[in-house]
């Protein structure tokens, strides 16, 4: 067939393509949108006085006190993210995790300073022992099992000394049974009605968050988190998970890791139309860095159309390490 004879084979009534033509064309049928206000920022949070102290395997991440995460506080709000997700780095840790619900402990300091100095801003707080524990378990560890009832005890106080510093969202991350309805009734029992819960609803058992373990010296000293995390092989199950943290009580539900599990974003969000967080974790983007750092793979790109596959898979918050920078890029 001769070029003549294909041209007049085809059927361009609809061409595709008319769409794509221009940038602004393409941003005017655009189906998912990015936008800053839906980024979450963490930061971690350690003690002393003008700390700012890079994390090895999370090049940009920093290990701050509270002074200094105030100024990232600062000029997260200038960069127009609205929330930061804060995780607690203690000076001495003990069996029970005593300092995640210390009312002077890093987190609890920072919660205050942050509302201070910068009141607009949401501040979330993550709710577990695991950075506060000698052991790095999540929980109450008796023999080598981890005691779940006693476990949610410690880990309701946590939420209840955040909620009294001043946080606006509390983020229980450590999937023991029964947490988010213990925390809801100690919230609304002590008054803080208002304190929202983000549930780390279907929270699973991943390799991905290897570097957040040197970031935030969490490492478990013995075994692994597989009996209360969840199964990397499973879908049903986490719906079972959020639809049971709804029922306790949830405001907010998170898929973490995000990339690696977008089905089960997506059909948490199809099955319950809640808000619905996903969480960017460290090794997803320190394997951006890395990669970026060799010259492989263009950085800019990469991360926008990573948290575009996020929010395009149905999160309505992004929390990520990119936040600043990915609200920059894309005011």
């Amino acid at each position: 067939m001769n070029p003549v004879d294909i041209r007049a084979s085809l059927d361009l009534t609809r061409r595709a393509r008319r769409l794509r033509r221009s940038p602004g064309i393409r941003a005017l049928v655009r189906e998912t949108r990015l936008s800053p206000d839906m980024f979450v920022y963490p930061l971690f949070v350690c003690e002393g006085q003008g700390v700012r102290r890079e994390v090895s395997s999370m090049p940009g991440v920093f290990q701050l006190s509270v002074d200094e995460t105030v100024r990232e506080v600062t000029a997260t709000a200038a960069d127009g993210v609205p929330a930061v997700l804060l995780f607690g780095l203690p000076a001495h840790k003990d069996d029970v995790g005593s300092g995640a619900y210390d009312a002077d402990a890093p987190v609890q300091a920072a919660i205050r300073a942050i509302k201070r100095e910068v009141p607009q801003m949401v501040v979330i707080t993550d709710v577990c022992l695991c950075e506060y524990t000698s052991h790095g378990h999540c929980g109450v560890v008796v023999g080598e099992e981890i005691d779940n009832d006693a476990s949610v005890e410690l880990i309701v106080k946590a939420a209840v000394s955040h909620a009294a510093a001043g946080a606006d969202i509390v983020a229980p991350s450590d999937m023991m049974d029964g947490r988010v309805g213990a925390i809801r009734g100690a919230l609304d029992a002590r008054g803080f009605q208002q304190v929202a819960i983000m549930s780390y609803a279907a929270k699973y058992c991943s390799a991905f968050y290897g570097p957040f373990r040197d970031a935030a010296d969490s490492t478990p000293k013995f075994g692994d988190r597989r009996t209360h995390q969840m199964d990397p092989a499973n879908v049903e199950e986490a719906l079972r998970q959020v639809a049971q943290d709804i029922d306790e009580g949830a405001d907010i539900v998170m898929v973490k890791p995000a990339l690696p599990y977008l089905d089960v974003l997506r059909r948490v969000k199809d099955e319950f139309g809640y808000p619905t967080a996903a969480y960017q974790v460290s090794a997803e983007y320190s394997m951006i860095k890395a990669a970026a750092a060799n010259g492989w793979i263009d950085e800019p790109r990469i991360m926008l159309e990573a948290l575009t596959s996020i929010a395009r898979a149905g999160a309505d918050l992004i929390i990520t390490y990119y936040a600043r920078v990915a609200a920059r890029a894309i005011a």
